[in-house]
């Protein structure tokens, strides 16, 4: 397979004030984890500067200006999100990455003018190779709506890249979301609309408050927001369960023509800000489960962008599982052996079949 890794030490240049969990430390494991991929043998790459364009896709050009303005200060956009001098530019290039590794994945001759039927669209046979890449940036994105910065996001840099995607071609684009927390924003961006699957798996009750499973999307999009919310304490065969009953069937049904991932590792055990169970091994057979839907329902093409992960530690040991699993090729990652039962994957699957059930085959 293809594998490239789009990671850059100017992500060390957003600053955040002294304890804050979003901080200078990840883009260093982050670069670590490149350079471990490129003595491998896999590609890494310096990301590009998102354009303005590219940022008002899916956030309002007034938004975008008032984040520009705050170049060269440190700037408290609420109690949780902060700018320091250099924040602005780094934003910018941590919207990049995730465009630049759609455009890594799309090609013109991928580009197939497809229906949005839900079922059985004829796909060709055969497993292609998969065509991936993983954006490992900072600062993360997924609570930035369209027109406000919170959770330690300025752009919504997965939003970014399917906006882009649709602007390149690709008629239907699925996001998955495992970070702890709710991607309130990326939700938002695209809730009306029926080209953009948002799919997520998160902690719940929990910040920023939104994701409840009745949350299904609005006008057009009705059906096409699906949110799986796990109560605090779930562990690994909670998520098993999860993606074996309802992330990939609904995937399989929507058949994609691009995978984003939003793969925040903050739902590990050792994490600091949340209260969920999850071992290493776990984010290494979600990206697996995921490789596979993406050989199976769109053409190989396979995005991942970092969100969340606050444990330098779980940070580094999920990542590399993430780049062994994406290099693994045609070898499944199994889910590491359930040592504890817990009924939170099963409420939380009951409650998106009931709330999904008239639109998505689910059992």
């Amino acid at each position: 397979m293809s594998l490239t890794l789009i990671c850059s030490e100017r992500f060390s240049d957003h600053q955040t004030p002294p304890g804050h969990p979003e901080r200078v430390e990840r883009a260093e494991v982050m670069n670590a984890v490149a350079a471990q991929a490129r003595a491998r043998g896999h590609q890494v790459t310096a990301p590009h500067p998102a354009s303005v364009e590219q940022l008002a896709r899916v956030h309002a050009p007034e938004y975008v200006a008032r984040i520009a303005e705050t170049g060269g200060r440190a700037v408290a956009l609420d109690a949780d999100t902060y700018t320091s001098a250099e924040s602005y530019g780094i934003a910018l290039l941590a919207a990049g990455a995730a465009v630049d590794a759609v455009k890594l994945v799309m090609s013109p001759e991928r580009s197939e003018d497809r229906s949005l039927q839900r079922p059985g669209r004829g796909r060709p046979s055969g497993r292609p190779e998969v065509n991936a890449a993983l954006a490992m940036v900072r600062p993360p994105g997924h609570h930035a709506e369209r027109a406000r910065a919170m959770g330690f996001c300025l752009f919504n840099n997965v939003a970014v890249a399917a906006a882009h995607a649709r602007s390149e071609g690709a008629k239907r684009v699925a996001i998955v979301d495992y970070d702890v927390h709710h991607g309130n924003g990326t939700q938002h961006i695209f809730e009306s609309d029926p080209t953009v699957l948002y799919v997520s798996l998160h902690q719940f009750p929990f910040y920023p408050g939104t994701g409840a499973a009745d949350e299904i999307g609005r006008g057009e999009g009705t059906g096409f927001t699906v949110n799986l919310p796990l109560e605090a304490g779930a562990v690994d065969e909670d998520y098993r369960l999860a993606f074996s009953e309802v992330v990939v069937p609904v995937l399989s049904e929507y058949d994609p023509d691009l995978l984003l991932v939003s793969a925040g590792v903050d739902a590990h055990e050792r994490d600091p800000l949340a209260g969920m169970r999850l071992t290493s091994g776990a984010f290494a057979a979600m990206t697996s489960e995921l490789r596979r839907v993406a050989e199976q329902r769109s053409d190989g093409r396979l995005v991942l962008v970092t969100e969340g992960g606050y444990d330098l530690r779980a940070l580094a040991e999920s990542l590399e599982g993430v780049v062994e699993s994406l290099a693994a090729g045609s070898s499944d990652t199994p889910w590491p052996a359930a040592a504890v039962a817990s009924d939170r994957g099963r409420v939380a699957v009951n409650a998106a079949k009931r709330a999904l059930s008239a639109y998505w085959k689910l059992g």
